[in-house]
């Protein structure tokens, strides 16, 4: 990716190197809400795990690295406790690890078109705080996914929490003078980097956002973002990069979450953040490398293809050659609702109405 010679260590990484040593950050999820709402006793009882139940683990484990590399996720939060109507209650649905949990609530996501029955998950997996309470698995209905109700957050926490986005949900904008980005948003891939969205969407403005860097696919992909055969993987490496740091939403570097195979379309942070790149073409040869939270949806990516082919100059980034725009593009978050089905473009939501 290159990193600006002005940049301090923070700044921005080649792809070609793997992310080796990225420090983890605690949960700074900045939503707010207070609840009034009081949570059914518990009648489990405690138990040691069994060599079936450590043997089950172990393949869970060993299964989610699977789906991750596909983008098929199942993360939550630690030490976030969410709030919301239940659909399926704790204390008679329990699960050994949070990721079955999640996937309990995401199978009740598959409906098609319909609504997501269950767009939000809780956890107690530490058997030591958690007590009789391990493996309860509360399912939930939010009223808003991507506004969900917050119950309590902290360390003394012992809940873990995630959200689950259906068809047509978690989707925000891009918004630039030359059109606007539809992004569909990771929250089970990514849920610390959606949060941190959440939270620069809701400052409702994004001071110094731009897109500073741009550059085509070249000749060694095709239309579809495919490497083409024998051709060179770079430079061009096919990708638009820029920042999403905004005065007033302070910025905490970026915990490693899943990072799947870079595809065209996959919007992921360099590094630690806040510099980030939407990818123009298919990267196999980034394997592992990168923290991917959203996707560009295919109608838009002409935005993105616009905005690589901007004049630009040529640079040199810690020893790669990169191509920087003459005239970066600012650009804003927003929210993008649909109505009726379809994508709603002037989607800013009312903080009272969201609520509502």
């Amino acid at each position: 990716m290159g990193r600006k010679p002005n940049e301090g260590g923070g700044g921005r990484w080649s792809p070609s190197i793997v992310l080796l040593f990225v420090a983890f950050v605690s949960c700074f999820l900045v939503y707010t809400g207070i609840s009034v709402a009081f949570r059914r006793g518990s009648s489990a009882a405690y138990y040691e795990t069994s060599p079936e139940e450590t043997a089950a683990i172990a393949v869970a484990g060993e299964e989610e690295d699977a789906e991750e590399e596909r983008g098929e996720c199942c993360r939550g939060v630690e030490n976030l406790e969410l709030w919301g109507a239940a659909v399926k209650w704790g204390t008679d649905f329990k699960f050994n690890t949070s990721r079955e949990c999640c996937k309990a609530c995401r199978d009740m996501c598959r409906g098609g078109d319909g609504p997501c029955l269950c767009n939000s998950w809780v956890f107690c997996g530490d058997r030591e705080r958690c007590k009789e309470k391990f493996g309860e698995c509360w399912l939930k209905k939010q009223k808003d996914a991507l506004f969900p109700d917050l119950q309590e957050s902290g360390e003394k926490v012992i809940w873990t929490s995630g959200l689950i986005f259906g068809k047509g949900e978690g989707i925000i904008g891009i918004e630039t003078e030359y059109g606007t980005l539809h992004v569909k948003l990771f929250s089970e891939c990514a849920p610390r980097s959606v949060a941190y969205i959440v939270a620069l969407m809701e400052s409702r403005h994004c001071a110094g956002c731009q897109f500073y860097r741009a550059e085509g696919r070249g000749h060694s992909w095709d239309d579809e973002g495919n490497h083409i055969m024998n051709a060179p993987l770079g430079p061009p490496y096919g990708l638009i990069q820029g920042t999403l740091e905004a005065e007033g939403v302070p910025f905490k570097s970026m915990p490693v979450e899943a990072c799947p195979t870079i595809r065209r379309g996959s919007v992921a942070w360099i590094g630690s953040g806040p510099e980030f790149f939407v990818s123009l073409a298919n990267h196999q040869e980034w394997r592992r490398s990168y923290t991917v939270f959203g996707s560009v949806l295919p109608e838009d990516m002409h935005i993105a293809e616009k905005i690589a082919h901007f004049p630009a100059k040529a640079d040199v980034w810690n020893n790669v050659n990169v191509s920087v725009l003459e005239k970066p593009v600012h650009l804003k978050v927003k929210r993008i609702s649909r109505s009726s089905g379809d994508l709603n473009l002037n989607g800013n939501v009312d903080s009272h109405s969201r609520r509502s």
